[in-house]
């Protein structure tokens, strides 16, 4: 099941402050920031699992954002947040391309056999704290796979292109994880494993 609520990029951004911006504008460069921080912020940390990896990303994202501001063109009538999206997506794909090689286990074993529909997660998913404990047990991929589908909404297609994969992986990890998230969130509190990451950041 994808996101059944809106992606927290789905920003309304003024068309004069997009104008601004493109003239160069200090300060609409300062208010577009603070729009993005937090979605741009949130969904590295959940697919990096690291708080100064996320922060990176953050700076990194809007820093291209801002220079590529004249690319955006919004054809077919495409937002504008979903293009600054892609661009924090592909930002955090490249560090953990990059972590990955240094890494032995980055996904659940792939198996066609286990794509069935994934289900709902439990109650416990609504707690960012809980939920960021039991990403950070999955392996690097899973969990980026995982954060794309369930709320960023993101296809199977669409995953596969972003991971340079098929969507039948992206189906399997999907199914896989998700099963292995709800496990871990329906444990008991007390029997939960506490990876050694640091619980949900406030970032400011």
């Amino acid at each position: 099941m994808q996101a059944s609520t809106p992606s927290s990029f789905a920003i309304d951004v003024p068309g004069d402050l997009l104008a601004g911006v493109l003239a160069g504008r200090h300060g609409d460069f300062e208010r577009l920031y603070r729009l993005f921080e937090r979605p741009v912020f949130t969904l590295a940390l959940r697919m990096c699992g690291d708080r100064e990896m996320a922060a990176d990303v953050l700076q990194e994202t809007m820093l291209k954002v801002f220079a590529r501001i004249g690319d955006f063109r919004g054809d077919k009538g495409s937002p504008f947040w979903g293009w600054l999206r892609q661009v924090a997506v592909n930002e955090a794909l490249m560090r953990l391309r990059h972590q990955r090689r240094h890494e032995h286990e980055v996904a659940l074993p792939d198996d066609d056999r286990m794509m069935e529909a994934p289900g709902t997660l439990p109650p416990a998913a609504a707690d960012a704290a809980c939920l960021q404990r039991a990403l950070a047990a999955l392996p690097v991929l899973t969990r980026s796979v995982l954060w794309l589908y369930h709320a960023e909404g993101y296809t199977h297609d669409e995953i596969a292109v972003l991971m340079e994969r098929t969507p039948s992986f992206s189906k399997s990890q999907v199914a896989r994880g998700t099963r292995r998230l709800r496990e871990l969130l329906e444990r008991p509190a007390a029997s939960r494993t506490r990876p050694a990451l640091v619980p949900e950041v406030r970032h400011a």
